[in-house]
């Protein structure tokens, strides 16, 4: 039998959590609208295929997947409305934003992919083109066309407004513009209608119904029934071409890349972070977009010892906060140490070198040959290098062990009362296979010290 838990939470599945996140978004009377025109949409889709059926025509079928994209741009507005209602938490501590973002970029690539279907059905209908009855097909176009400009028209959707502007034009758009420019130069009051670049959901569902009615009036006047085959290719290469640049720029803000159109003015603002009074340094900057129209970063400062951190805190704060909303600044100060002796008293066990035993170190002979610092061979001619002390054990520490056994005899040291340190050190060593000349280092890294140079049995002067 398994182990009763009585104040277990119950975990949810992932049906239960959608059902949940689902309930307090309907909670909002702004999402009553979104939900009624998905209701709309999903009807009108439904009608719209089964007239793709009966009519037989791929263009009609291209036109219908631009309203299941309508679909997909309700579901991105209900999501928008879920992000503002949910607040970070410590899983998610810069928000939810990025989900719309999400939601932009799985919107446009699936309208991609259906493109790419359309093409793919259109090559196969060149080698064989079946016939298409247009008794539906005008009908089918109006109601789309009317359905889907009154949808972008009605609902505000905040995620694909943005993205519309801050993407770049679309070979479509690029058309129209210079078509646009042509017409406003005869008429100028149409330039606030075409001008400076139109909607791209607006302009494709005018552009491939259309498309849709010239293939109507040439399949009724000479039964021209590869126009459906055309139109089909051209409302595909139409729709691939405006959802391509927002899935880019979607997907840069996934990757989190920094604003192509902000690079300048973040220059701008570090440098005069730079000369702010008391930094020294600015260093480890990074910027990222988190979600359409919200620049996020973090930077590390370092200042003077003696500058006020939460005042420097502040005026960076207020300089950056301008351009990147969400931001995490790290003040430290700076971390150069002055070499200074150890005041820490050493035990008298310690001092009392007769009671220790000193492993002298092997012969360091080749030693003399290497450069200090890479342990390189140097060259003869060379100047011997600043701070190198020709001692042996120089790059070895000494062992010093504890004395448990009878003291050493034959080394040269006085075994008598030896209350002075530097007595000791003053004492001549000589060890065979090292030199007369050669000293010891004794291995205190925290108390002066000076080594003998003296040959055994002559006293230092």
């Amino acid at each position: 039998k398994g182990t009763i838990h009585l104040f277990r939470k119950s975990q949810r599945s992932l049906v239960g959590k959608l059902t949940h996140e689902f309930r307090l978004v309907a909670a909002d009377r702004r999402s009553w609208k979104i939900l009624l025109f998905g209701a709309i949409n999903l009807i009108c889709i439904g009608f719209l295929l089964m007239w793709c059926s009966s009519t037989n025509s791929i263009a009609l079928t291209a036109y219908t997947y631009l309203t299941i994209f309508d679909l997909f741009s309700l579901v991105t507005c209900l999501i928008s409305y879920w992000v503002m209602m949910k607040k970070p938490s410590p899983v998610y501590s810069f928000g939810f934003e990025r989900f719309e973002v999400l939601a932009v970029f799985a919107s446009t690539v699936l309208a991609q992919l259906g493109a790419l279907f359309i093409l793919k059905e259109s090559a196969e209908r060149f080698l064989e083109q079946p016939e298409i009855h247009t008794g539906r097909l005008l009908v089918g176009t109006f109601v789309a066309l009317f359905f889907n400009l009154f949808t972008m028209l009605s609902i505000k959707n905040k995620p694909f407004a943005y993205v519309s502007e801050a993407a770049s034009t679309s070979w479509l758009q690029e058309h129209v513009a210079d078509l646009s420019r042509s017409i406003c130069g005869i008429i100028p009051g149409l330039s606030s209608i075409f001008l400076p670049r139109m909607n791209p959901f607006v302009l494709i569902d005018i552009a491939g119904a259309l498309a849709l009615c010239i293939t109507y009036m040439l399949i009724e006047i000479n039964n021209y029934f590869a126009v459906d085959t055309a139109s089909a290719i051209a409302i595909a290469l139409m729709t691939f071409g405006t959802m391509y640049p927002m899935s880019v720029y979607s997907g840069k803000v996934l990757l989190q890349t920094t604003p192509p159109h902000v690079i300048g003015q973040l220059d701008k603002l570090l440098r005069e972070v730079s000369t702010l009074d008391g930094v020294l340094e600015v260093r480890n900057e990074h910027f990222w977009t988190l979600g359409f129209g919200t620049l996020a970063g973090s930077v590390h400062v370092r200042i003077r010892r003696d500058a006020n951190e939460q005042m420097v805190l502040a005026h960076v704060t207020n300089r950056l906060y301008t351009l990147v909303s969400t931001l995490t600044v790290q003040i430290f100060k700076d971390d150069w140490i002055r070499p200074t002796l150890s005041s820490v008293p050493i035990a008298n066990n310690i001092l009392n070198l007769s009671d220790h035993h000193i492993i002298p170190m092997p012969s360091l002979k080749a030693a003399d040959n290497l450069n200090p610092v890479t342990s390189t061979p140097a060259k003869p001619s060379s100047p011997p290098p600043e701070f190198a002390f020709n001692t042996p054990g120089k790059n070895v520490s000494p062992v010093i062990l504890l004395n448990t056994q009878t003291k050493p005899y034959g080394l040269g040291i006085n075994h008598g009362s030896a209350p002075c340190y530097s007595s000791v050190l003053n004492q001549g060593l000589g060890i065979p296979g090292m030199g007369a000349a050669q000293g010891f280092r004794t291995g205190f890294a925290n108390v002066p010290s000076r080594y003998g140079t003296n040959t055994r049995g002559q006293p230092r002067p």
